[in-house]
C-alpha cells in the first residue's frame, strides 16, 4: 500500500478494501478495512462531511466509495459538488472551466444521467453569484483609493491654491518666515493632512470637493497694509532675497495676493485712538502709491488705529460694508464708493484711475507706475533704475495698445522723453479732462439726425462712416504711437488781448472743418492768418474714438496687426461744416425722406463729430515723432 500527499489510496483485493484516511483536522491517519457492503457507509459519511463543509474529507470519502462495477453516479456527483464548493472562491472563468469539465465527465460516464446537467446548472448559477460579488467588490474599490493616489490629489490641490498665494508668509505662531515649500511641509506634518488623506481614501466620490475645501481652509492668510516706517526691517535684513525674477513676480502678483486674502488689515499708525471721521483722509497711508491696490483689491478689510483699536469703533466684520468709512475713503481718493467695493481690475475708465492716483507718492520713483500694474491688469517687466518716465511710459503704452483707450492721451503737463504723446509725470493727470461732455439725449440726437436727412450729406456721411469703421486700434511700436486720428489744418491764430501777465494764454483758433475754438496753453503762439501766413504750420489733431460709431458688441474686432491709418486733412477737404456751427442749410426734417438703418447710423456719427471736444498742443518736431 502506498499513499501520496496524505490522500487515501485503495487497493481492491477480491471483495475487500483497505482505506487509509487522514483524521480530519489533526493530521493523524487511521486505517479502515471495509468490504464492498461498507462502501455505502463511506458514501453516507461523505454526505455528512459535505453538509458540514468538510470538503476535503468528503472528497476522500466519496473517492473511496466509488466502485466502477456498480452504478455510483450519485456518489460521483456528490464528490463533484464537494470539489465545486471547495473551489467556489476561484475566479469565474477558472470555475466555469473546472465545473464544465466535471459536468462533461459525469455525462460521459452515463449519457442518460441528469446529474451532470444539474451540476452544470449549479456551476452556472454559482458563476452568476460570483459575478455579482465581483461587481460589488469593483464598486467598493471605486469608493476607496490608495494612500499614494490620495496624496497625489492633495498635492495637485495645494499647487493650484498656492498659485494665488504670496511666496512667503509669516507664521504668527512661531514667528518664522515661511516660503512655499515650508508652508507645504507644515501642512503635510499636520493632523489636518492625516485626516484629509484618510477621509480621501474612504470617500473617493467626494474627494476633490473635500480636498479643495480642506486645502483652502488650511492655507488661508491675512495681508497687512501700512505705511512702511523708516526703522522697520526689510526682507533683505532677514534673508538674502535678491532674485530679480522673484521681485518681478511679486510686483505683478501683488494685486492678486490682496484679492485672494481672507482678510486685509489696514494699520494707520498716525491715527490716534478715538479719532473722529476725517482722520483716515489725513493719514499718510492715504497718500502712498502702493496703498491704492491694497484697499481696492481685498474683499474683506478692517482699519485699525495706532493703538490697534478699530477705526471709528466700527466692529462690523468687514469695513467695506461700512457706509461711513467707505464715504470717507471715496472723498479722499475721488473714487465712487460703489466702485471701491465692487472694483475689478482692467483698463475700463483708465483716465479716471490715473486721476485718482495722480497725487500719490512712492519712495522709489518707478514704483508710481509699478503700483498700478495690478489695477490695470497688465504684466510688464520690473526694471528698477529705468526712471519714472520710462516706467510710466511703458505702463501707458500697454494700456493704450491693449485696450485702444485714447483717454490716456488727455493730460496737462510736460511731455515725456519716452514719447511726446505721453506725460513725463503722473501728476499731469491731476486735472480733470479738459471738458466733461455728457452724451446727447436720444431726443436731441433724433432731432439733429432729422435735420441732416435733407441736407445732401447722407452719401458723404456713409462714406465717412465706412472709412472710420475700417480704422484699426491705436498701438505702439518701438515707442512710436500709431494713432488713427482726424487732422484739422489751422488757418488762423489770434492771442486774446489783456493777457500779458498771465501764466496760461488763451488763443482764438480757426481750423478747416471746425468751429472756432479756444486753446489755453503756456506757450505764446505766433499770430497768423490766411492774409498773414507764417512758415510754421499748426494742426489740430483729434484722436479717433470708436465709441462714436455706436457699434454693437458683435462688431468686427480691431486688427492690431495692420498699420494704423490716419485721416489727413487733404483727404477730406470737402468735409461738411459741423451742424453745430452753421444750420442755415438744414431742413426742419418735417418732410425728410425715410433713410435706411445704415444711413441713420452714419448721420448719428456726423452729429457725434459735431459735439465739442478737448484739444492739446503738439509742436511739429514732436508730431513728426509720432506720425506713421
Amino acid at each position: 500500500m502506498s499513499h501520496s500527499h496524505g490522500l487515501p489510496v485503495a487497493h481492491a483485493f477480491s471483495q475487500r478494501a483497505i482505506l487509509t484516511i487522514p483524521q480530519y483536522g489533526n493530521g493523524i491517519h487511521r486505517h479502515v478495512d471495509y468490504d464492498t457492503s461498507g462502501l455505502a457507509e463511506l458514501a453516507v459519511s461523505g454526505d455528512a462531511a459535505l453538509a458540514a463543509g468538510a470538503y476535503d474529507w468528503a472528497i476522500e470519502l466519496y473517492s473511496a466509495a466509488i466502485d466502477p462495477d456498480y452504478a455510483t453516479d450519485i456518489i460521483f456527483s456528490n464528490r463533484c459538488q464537494a470539489k465545486f464548493k471547495k473551489n467556489y472562491g476561484m475566479k469565474l472563468l477558472s470555475m466555469r472551466r473546472r465545473c464544465g469539465g466535471i459536468c462533461r465527465f459525469v455525462t460521459e460516464l452515463n449519457s442518460s444521467s441528469y446529474l451532470g446537467y444539474e451540476l452544470k446548472h449549479a456551476a452556472l448559477h454559482g458563476g452568476e453569484r460570483c459575478a455579482t460579488l465581483w461587481t460589488r467588490k469593483h464598486k467598493l474599490r471605486q469608493q476607496y483609493v490608495g494612500s499614494s493616489e490620495a496624496a497625489d490629489a492633495i498635492e495637485e490641490a495645494i499647487r493650484a491654491e498656492l498659485d494665488n498665494n504670496p511666496h512667503r508668509l509669516l507664521n504668527t505662531s512661531t514667528g518664522r518666515l515661511c516660503d512655499r515649500q515650508a508652508q507645504i511641509n507644515a501642512f503635510k506634518t499636520s493632523a489636518e493632512y492625516e485626516e484629509l488623506v484618510s477621509s480621501t481614501m474612504k470617500h473617493a466620490d467626494l474627494r476633490m470637493e473635500r480636498i479643495e475645501n480642506a486645502v483652502v481652509t488650511y492655507f488661508r492668510y491675512v495681508m497687512l497694509s501700512h505705511r512702511w516706517g523708516e526703522n522697520e526691517l526689510l526682507l533683505q535684513d532677514i534673508q538674502d532675497k535678491t532674485n530679480n525674477v522673484g521681485v518681478r513676480e511679486s510686483v505683478n502678483s501683488m494685486f492678486v495676493w490682496y484679492r485672494h486674502s481672507s482678510l486685509t488689515i489696514i494699520y494707520l499708525p498716525d491715527v490716534p485712538p478715538s479719532s473722529k471721521s476725517g482722520a483716515l483722509t489725513r493719514s499718510i497711508w492715504n497718500k502712498r502709491g502702493w496703498t491704492v491696490q491694497e484697499f481696492l483689491a481685498p474683499k474683506i478689510v478692517l482699519f485699525y488705529q495706532k493703538d490697534w483699536t478699530l477705526y471709528l469703533d466700527d466692529h462690523s466684520p468687514n469695513h467695506n460694508d461700512s457706509a461711513a468709512i467707505m464715504r470717507e475713503l471715496g472723498d479722499a481718493t475721488g473714487i465712487d464708493t460703489q466702485a471701491l467695493v465692487t472694483f475689478r481690475p482692467g483698463m475700463r475708465g483708465a483716465r479716471e484711475e490715473l486721476q485718482s492716483v495722480s497725487m500719490r507718492v512712492t519712495t522709489l520713483q518707478e514704483d508710481i507706475a509699478y503700483s498700478l500694474f495690478g489695477i490695470f491688469s497688465v504684466n510688464l517687466p520690473v526694471i528698477y533704475g529705468e526712471k519714472k518716465q520710462n516706467a510710466l511710459g511703458r505702463l501707458l503704452l500697454g494700456v493704450v495698445a491693449q485696450s485702444g483707450d485714447t483717454t490716456c492721451l488727455d493730460w496737462v503737463g510736460k511731455p515725456s522723453d519716452f514719447n511726446s504723446c505721453l506725460p513725463a509725470c503722473i501728476t499731469s493727470y491731476g486735472a480733470p479732462p479738459f471738458m466733461q461732455l455728457s452724451a446727447l439725449s436720444e431726443d436731441k440726437m433724433q432731432t439733429s439726425v432729422s435735420s441732416l436727412r435733407g441736407s445732401g450729406v447722407v452719401e458723404l456721411a456713409s462714406q465717412l462712416y465706412t472709412t472710420l469703421d475700417d480704422l484699426t486700434a491705436p498701438r505702439f511700436a518701438h515707442r512710436r504711437l500709431h494713432l488713427p486720428c482726424i487732422i484739422f489744418p489751422v488757418t488762423e491764430v489770434t492771442l486774446r488781448s489783456g493777457q500779458e501777465q498771465e501764466t496760461y494764454l488763451t488763443h482764438e483758433v480757426k481750423a478747416d472743418g471746425l468751429c472756432d475754438v479756444l486753446i489755453t496753453t503756456e506757450d505764446n503762439l505766433i499770430p497768423f492768418s490766411r492774409v498773414m501766413p507764417i512758415r510754421q504750420k499748426f494742426l489740430l489733431v483729434r484722436p479717433w474714438d470708436r465709441n462714436l460709431l455706436e457699434l454693437s458688441d458683435s462688431a468686427k474686432p480691431f486688427n492690431l496687426a495692420d498699420d494704423a491709418q490716419s485721416i489727413m486733412s487733404e483727404d477730406y477737404q470737402t468735409l461738411p461744416t459741423s451742424p453745430m456751427c452753421d444750420s442755415s442749410d438744414m431742413h426742419s426734417g418735417e418732410h425728410a425722406p425715410i433713410v435706411s438703418e445704415s444711413d441713420s447710423r452714419a448721420l448719428r456719427l456726423i452729429v457725434g463729430l459735431g459735439q465739442p471736444f478737448g484739444a492739446a498742443v503738439e509742436w511739429r518736431i514732436q508730431r513728426n515723432r509720432v506720425r506713421s
